[in-house]
C-alpha cells in the first residue's frame, strides 16, 4: 500500500515544477498577454471611482439584495440600460507579488497532496509510469484548469481566458503526472 509519507518527494517536487512553469507561462510566453482590457476612458473611471471609493472586495452592478426583486421593472430597466459589471478590488498600493505568489505555491503544493492522496488509493507499490500518469494527468489537469469554466459560466469571463488557462493547467496536471510516474514507490 502507498501512503503520502512515500510520496512526499513528488508532492514537493510536482508543487515546484507548477510553479515554475507557471511563472514560464506567464511572464515569457505571450499567451496572457491580451487576457485583460484597457478601458475607453481609464482615467475618467479612476477619477469616478475615487469619488467614493469603497474598500477592497467583489461587487456587481447593478447590485439586487433580493433575488425576488431580479425580475422587478426597476432592476430589469438597470440592467437593460447598463453597464452590468463584475468588479473586483484591491486595496490601494503597489501591488505585491511576494504573498501571492506564496500563496500559489501553496495552492499547489495543495493541489498535488490532493493527487497523492487520490493515488494512494487507486494505485498500488510498483505501478507502472504510464498506470500512474495517466490518472494524475487527468484529475491534475482538472483541478488546475475547469475552475475557469465556472467564472466563464456564472461571470462572464472571456471563453477564450478560460481556454488558455486550460491548456496551462493540462501542462501542470502533465507536470505533476510526470514527477508522480517517475518518483512512484517500487518494491
Amino acid at each position: 500500500m502507498v501512503t503520502l509519507g512515500m510520496l512526499w518527494i513528488p508532492i514537493i517536487g510536482s508543487a515546484v515544477l507548477v510553479f515554475f512553469a507557471s511563472a514560464l507561462i506567464h511572464m515569457v510566453t505571450p499567451l496572457h498577454k491580451n487576457d485583460f482590457g484597457k478601458l475607453p476612458d481609464e482615467e475618467g473611471f479612476r477619477a469616478a471611482m475615487l469619488k467614493n471609493l469603497p474598500p477592497a472586495g467583489q461587487y456587481v452592478v447593478p447590485y439586487c439584495a433580493d433575488m425576488k426583486l431580479m425580475g422587478s421593472a426597476e432592476m430589469v430597466a438597470k440592467y437593460n440600460q447598463g453597464p452590468n459589471a463584475l468588479l473586483i478590488l484591491r486595496s490601494p498600493g503597489v501591488f505585491a507579488m511576494g504573498p501571492v505568489l506564496g500563496q500559489w505555491f501553496v495552492v499547489c503544493l495543495v493541489t498535488s497532496l490532493g493527487l497523492a492522496w487520490m493515488a494512494c488509493g487507486l494505485l498500488p507499490v510498483g505501478s507502472a509510469y504510464m498506470t500512474v500518469f495517466c490518472p494524475i494527468a487527468i484529475a491534475g489537469s482538472m483541478a488546475y484548469g475547469f475552475g475557469n469554466f465556472a467564472h466563464s459560466v456564472w461571470f462572464a469571463r472571456p471563453w477564450s481566458v478560460a481556454m488558455k488557462d486550460l491548456l496551462g493547467a493540462v501542462i501542470y496536471g502533465c507536470l505533476t503526472a510526470g514527477m508522480f510516474g517517475w518518483r512512484w514507490p517500487h518494491a
